[in-house]
């Protein structure tokens, strides 16, 4: 399976509790804080709620 890394690149302060949920699930807490992931349907579809705080590459 695939891996992708995923880096949160902004803040997730004045965003709604549901992309904070999102974000943290995901294992993002700091800005830069870069983590891997496998390349599955729920981990894309998380990454697609919260696209415009996050950078996305392939590992």
């Amino acid at each position: 399976m695939a891996k992708i890394k995923v880096t949160k690149q902004k803040s997730a302060i004045n965003r709604t509790k549901r992309q904070k949920l999102t974000l943290e699930a995901l294992g993002l807490n700091k800005i830069g804080q870069t983590v891997e992931h496998d390349d599955t349907p729920n981990i894309l579809g998380m990454i697609n709620k919260v696209k415009h705080l996050v950078s996305v590459e392939e590992a």
